[in-house]
């Protein structure tokens, strides 16, 4: 789906010409109402229960209307004061992710409107469904460089859906309705609107409207039967298939869709990192994680299949290594809702461009039941060799310190099925990704696209939201942690019940690993000196306790998954762990290496 870009003063054309293409409901017309308490109403109407902010000078009306929205015959909502506005974003793309909802940020102007762009970011490249709504100072003061002044429309429309002002109280209720819209449907992504000072306080009489169509805009792609056609016929003849599973199965809820498809025709299938929940762990056809650091077989085999299915997902370049040398043997069906990732990375033989709710059942008609028996067996000698050489090693050591791999291989195996993995950025995700166990869709939160280190804690706090009957792990590395440690304060406060799990090296690890492995051991500003854990969580009132000792271990996850309320559980982890197996940087997918000699 392209970006939609609308100038502010277009869109209040399309408002005022194309309002019969909306559904309109009087709610509360007798009495004019601010647009601040229209803001509310239009939330309401979306089905918004949950808002992560912080207030401002220039957000502070909508603040005043919001207070009787949390309480009393009012309450609509639950407000969640973050610490800083970037925590704001990720914990709305945290509640997004797991709940399957639009996540609401708001903020003040200035630089608490700048301070979200990393999560609005991140949101766009990973298609998570958030809407951003940041104050601004008066239309009458626009363009005077007024404190706290910033063109908030102009810097986020690179990095979002669509951006919009709205400058007047009436219109409120399109506005956001339209915004709502963008953010979830097709591929979802983040919406930003500016709301000026004025439009806030201005009186209007509140008319719910319902924005379910824009020229121009197509959500969702007619399927073509004759692609479905062409895509069976491929599937059918096709002796070595692999299908590759990204994250747009979990955000088309084709979770069992993408099973019968798989299951009739017999077709082992890899995950991306943002997909890893689209297929249970111990489905017979899961075949591992893509990627730079995924697993040894199916890296292997995208270089020898005849055909590549992929499946919601955009061919990164973390996943497909050197592009010239990718899968040229193979011939490639894409399935995807945005026509744009056609052809971008991968040139494909057959495109499907619709819902993979609908594409998927679709194609799986058309199949022959089949049975590759021979070509799954191929894989397994390959899955034997990466257990003994990586595997086995990390989650299993016998001797020297703790290792990333074997404390999530034992969170992994303590939590409950249904737990929810958030992971930082950097080796924490790597090892946390590739060890935990996924039983259940909507089961991961991690920055995939951005890869933003500061991630997870707010993203958790999201998580727990999001899915309050689910237990919520966080793994996070001793850099990723002081990120966004001040959340620590958000989770004291609302009593999130996070498990956070600091893999401590004292290093920012994978930047180590690539000084080691690429720059002669030049360790270039990437060892930590570390502030005491234990007294930053006796300062936030948080339950701690670190291990050091392996045999200790089991019993201090299963103290903290006992625990209620928050929890930090800090690991003592060998400074040169490295994560393996590993494609270098622009080498092809098969030489791939489960070992490290630097």
């Amino acid at each position: 789906m392209p970006l939609v870009f609308v100038f502010c003063t277009f869109a209040r054309l399309l408002h005022k010409d194309y309002i019969k293409q909306m559904t309109e409901t009087k709610l509360n017309t007798s009495q004019p109402v601010t647009g601040s308490e229209a803001l509310m109403l239009a939330l309401k109407a979306e089905g918004v229960s949950t808002i992560f902010g912080y207030p401002g000078g220039s957000i502070m009306p909508v603040y005043d209307a919001l207070y009787d929205y949390t309480r009393g015959p009012k309450k609509a909502f639950d407000h969640i004061l973050v610490r800083h506005e970037q925590a704001a974003t990720h914990a709305a793309e945290g509640y997004a992710r797991v709940s399957g909802r639009v996540g609401v940020a708001l903020v003040t102007s200035g630089p608490g409107a700048t301070n979200t762009l990393t999560g609005v970011a991140d949101a766009m490249l990973d298609s998570t469904p958030i809407v951003v709504i940041a104050g601004q100072v008066p239309i009458g003061a626009l363009g005077t460089d007024a404190f706290q002044e910033v063109d908030l429309v102009g810097v986020a429309q690179p990095i979002s859906k669509w951006s919009y002002q709205i400058r007047h109280a009436e219109d409120i209720a399109w506005a956001v309705s339209r915004a709502f819209y963008i953010a979830r449907s097709g591929r979802p992504g983040p919406v930003v609107l500016d709301f000026p000072k004025n439009a806030q306080t201005e009186k209007v009489e509140y008319k719910q409207q319902k924005v379910d169509f824009i020229r121009s805009y197509v959500d969702t792609p007619p399927l073509d039967l004759e692609a479905v056609s062409k895509a069976a016929e491929i599937i059918n003849s096709a002796k070595k298939p692999l299908a590759l599973v990204g994250q747009g199965v979990e955000l088309g809820n084709a979770q069992e869709e993408l099973k019968a498809f798989l299951e009739k025709a017999d077709i082992p299938a890899g995950r991306t990192m943002l997909g890893l929940s689209a297929l249970p762990s111990n489905h017979p056809l899961n075949v591992g994680m893509l990627g730079m650091h995924g697993n040894y077989a199916v890296n292997l085999k995208e270089q020898e299949c005849d055909v590549l299915i992929a499946i919601g997902m955009r061919f990164s370049d973390r996943v497909t290594g050197n592009l010239a040398t990718y899968a040229k043997q193979a011939k490639v069906i894409h399935l995807d809702i945005d026509k744009s990732e056609i052809d971008k990375n991968v040139k494909t033989d057959v495109a499907v461009v619709a819902d993979c709710k609908e594409s998927l059942p679709a194609i799986t008609a058309l199949l022959h039941a089949a049975d590759h028996k021979e070509w799954r067996s191929s894989f397994l000698p390959l899955d034997a060799k990466e257990r003994e050489k990586v595997i086995e090693p990390a989650i299993h050591p016998k001797e020297g310190p703790l290792l990333m791999g074997e404390v999530v291989n034992a969170v992994a195996e303590l939590a409950p099925d249904d737990t929810v993995l958030v992971t930082d950025v950097g080796q924490n995700q790597l090892f946390a990704t590739r060890y935990f166990k996924y039983h259940h869709k909507r089961s991961i939160c991690t920055s995939g696209g951005l890869g933003t280190m500061g991630y997870g804690m707010p993203a958790a706090v999201g998580a727990a939201f999001g899915a309050p009957e689910r237990i919520v792990v966080c793994f996070m590395g001793d850099g990723g942690f002081q990120m966004n440690l001040q959340e620590l304060g958000t989770i004291m406060e609302q009593q999130t019940p996070v498990k956070l799990i600091l893999l401590n090296n004292n290093y920012l690890g994978n930047v180590r690993q690539w000084q080691d492995m690429f720059w002669n051991r030049r360790k270039s500003f990437t060892k930590m000196l570390n502030p005491c854990y234990e007294l930053i969580a006796q300062g936030y009132g948080i339950a701690y306790e670190a291990v050091t000792e392996r045999g200790r271990l089991a019993d201090a996850i299963r103290k903290m998954l006992a625990t209620k309320g928050p929890y930090i559980l800090e690991c003592a982890i060998r400074e040169d762990d490295d994560v393996l197996p590993m494609t270098p940087p622009g080498m092809n997918v098969n030489d791939m290496m489960l070992s490290i000699n630097v």
